[in-house]
Formats: structure tokens, C-alpha cells, sequence
């Protein structure tokens, strides 16, 4: 695909600093910047590889002053970071916007509700009564069980499964690998010792705009929903347990892990690694570091850390302490030793 830089001024409501004639075809980092690509300068730290990329055109922010001249055509935006984004954003809908049909072999059940524009790609399996809303891409090798419903415009990359009776919103993005509605992990233990499998009746719910990364699992509710609401961001590797619910626009990074029944609140950031026990609520507009282990409830607008977590500033004294311990372990073997000379004196 080819562009002019006058073109994406336009389509990102910028200003064009340069020649607006000059044409892109890619896209690049700034510093691996290539002849024809068009790259961003958001971060200030990659300042200096704005006067020496190759890439033909540049966005910055409009508040940004050059020290130096700039061979590249620079286009002045309002947000180059969030523009970028939008060019990218319009490439992956271009590209998506080519396939679309059936591809052969794949299985569609009769009773099934397929709408126009999708694309359902080979060894794809749609089950009974599934609804497949308009534009949606379906890649291949991607289970689609009975009575699930997918809506417009999502897309299920290749291998992804999706069980029975789950329900997909608009514009969702599940990647590979990913399992939505798998069996919570519900057993009672018996008198002999054994575990006597729970079933799980329930579903599981994405509302409109969730995106599941790769290898992801949320699992279905024991009875009801297991919930992601709007605008949820969920990163790879991530385990979402039965009837938990995550809040509107939070997002969580990979490896993180939530036990039944835990609610999260809306537009928290969770890092790598946390751990939550069962049954917590975490409020709106929490943060929460990597590797913590959340094991109580978290109140609204707190930022926590550690495991178990604890306030940050709290956190950050812990920190200081621990990283002391080798210094305060030598001082309190001095301490004994004096301790033990002082009480020898005493005896002698």
C-alpha cells in the first residue's frame, strides 16, 4: 500500500513539514528508519534518531521544538504516538478488509447464522445455532461451538476456541491459542481422598472491543458468567478463573493469574506476574505492580505492591529494608560478638 504524506496529514488532521508529495509504502521504528517508511517520535530518549533516520516521513508532536535540521518530511500531530496507532489500525483493517468468503475444507452447521462480509478460513468449525456477526474474520482452524454468538467486526485468529454458548461482542480480538469458556477448576473432595469433578453449566461474556492475547484462558462460570467488560485489554498467558469479572477498560499484562469469583473493578493496570486468591474485589482505578500477590480486598484509587501486596510507599520501604539485610545481618554478628566479650569481661 502507498501513501503521500499530504494524505496521512489529512486522514490525522496534522501538518505536514516538508514535501507532502513524497510517498511511503511501510512503516518503521525511528531508529532503523528506511527510505519509504514512515515512522513516530513519541518518546524523547529516540530524540537524537530524528536527525538521522532514513525514513521518509516522520510524526511528531506539534509541540515538539527541532534543535537540528531533519532531512525527513515531518507530519505535526496532535499525539504521535496515539497516530501512529491510527495508521496502524487503518493498514490492519485494509489488510483484514481482503479475505472474505469460506475456505475449503471447513464445517458450518446448517443451523448456523453466518452474515455478510465474514471470512471463515480452512479447517474452521461453527457449531449449532452459532451467530457469526458481519465482517467478522475467522481464521483457520478455529472452534466455534453451538449456540455462541460472535459479533460484527470481531476477529478470532487462527486456533482459538470458543465453547458452547459464549457470547462475543463487537469489534473483539481473540488471539491464538487463546480458550474462551473452558471448565472452571471446580472439584469436591471425597471422603476417600479423590476429587469429584463440579460440572460447569455456565458461559462465558466478552462485551464490545475485548482484546484476549495469545494462550489465554478464561474459563466459564460454574453457574452464570464468567464477565470481561468493555474495552478490556487482557495480554498472553493469562488465566481468568470461573465467574470472575473484569471491569470496563482495565487492562492486565501477561502471567497474571485470577482465582474464582474475583471482581476487578474498571480502568485498573495490573502488571506481569500478580496473582489473586479467590473471592477479592479490587476497586476502580487500581494499580498494581508486577509480581504482587493480591490476598484481600483492594479499595478504589490504590497503587500496591509486593507479595503479599501492600501500598507503594509502604512497598518501597520493604524494598530498602530487604536490600539492608546483608549490611544488618554483619552489624548484628558484630553486635554478638561484642555482646559476648563485654559479658566475658564481666565474669573475669
Amino acid at each position: 500500500m502507498e501513501f503521500k504524506a499530504k494524505d496521512i496529514a489529512t486522514f490525522l488532521n496534522g501538518e505536514v513539514i516538508g514535501d507532502e508529495e513524497i510517498k511511503v509504502t511501510g512503516v518503521s521504528k525511528i531508529e532503523d528508519g528506511k527510505e519509504g517508511t514512515l515512522a513516530f517520535l513519541a518518546n524523547p530518549k529516540y530524540e537524537s534518531y530524528l536527525y538521522s533516520s532514513d525514513a521518509s516521513v516522520i510524526l511528531i508532536n506539534k509541540q515538539f521544538e527541532l534543535k537540528k535540521e531533519v532531512s525527513a518530511t515531518l507530519i505535526k500531530v496532535d499525539d504521535a504516538y496515539q497516530a501512529f496507532a491510527a495508521l496502524l489500525d487503518l493498514y490492519l483493517q485494509a489488510k483484514a478488509g481482503l479475505k472474505t468468503g469460506v475456505e475449503q475444507p471447513s464445517y458450518i452447521n446448517e443451523s448456523a447464522v453466518v452474515k455478510e462480509g465474514v471470512y471463515i478460513g480452512a479447517f474452521a468449525y461453527i457449531g449449532k445455532n452459532a451467530e457469526i456477526g458481519e465482517n467478522v474474520k475467522i481464521y483457520p482452524q478455529v472452534y466455534v461451538g453451538d449456540n455462541v454468538v460472535v459479533g460484527d467486526n470481531t476477529v478470532l485468529y487462527a486456533g482459538s476456541k470458543i465453547y458452547d454458548d459464549c457470547i462475543i461482542g463487537n469489534g473483539c480480538i481473540i488471539h491464538s491459542g487463546a480458550v474462551i469458556g473452558a471448565d472452571g477448576f471446580g472439584f469436591a473432595p471425597q471422603d476417600n481422598g479423590e476429587y469429584k469433578k463440579i460440572a460447569q453449566i455456565g458461559n462465558v461474556v466478552l462485551e464490545d472491543d475485548v482484546e484476549i492475547g495469545a494462550n489465554t484462558t478464561v474459563d466459564c462460570g460454574t453457574m452464570g458468567s464468567t464477565i470481561i467488560r468493555k474495552g478490556v485489554k487482557l495480554d498472553n498467558l493469562i488465566q481468568v478463573a470461573h465467574n470472575c469479572e473484569i471491569g470496563k477498560n482495565t487492562v492486565i499484562a501477561a502471567l497474571a493469574g485470577l482465582a474464582g469469583t474475583t471482581k476487578i473493578g474498571q480502568n485498573c493496570q495490573i502488571g506481569g506476574q500478580v496473582g489473586f486468591a479467590g473471592h477479592l474485589a479490587v476497586g476502580n482505578n487500581v494499580k498494581i505492580g508486577p509480581q504482587s500477590g493480591i490476598s484481600k480486598n483492594i479499595k478504589d484509587g490504590r497503587v500496591v505492591l509486593g507479595a503479599p501486596a501492600v501500598d507503594l510507599k509502604e512497598a518501597i520501604k520493604i524494598n530498602i529494608v530487604f536490600r539492608n539485610l546483608p549490611a544488618l545481618r554483619e552489624d548484628v554478628i558484630q553486635l554478638q560478638k561484642e555482646i559476648k566479650e563485654i559479658k566475658q569481661t564481666e565474669k573475669d
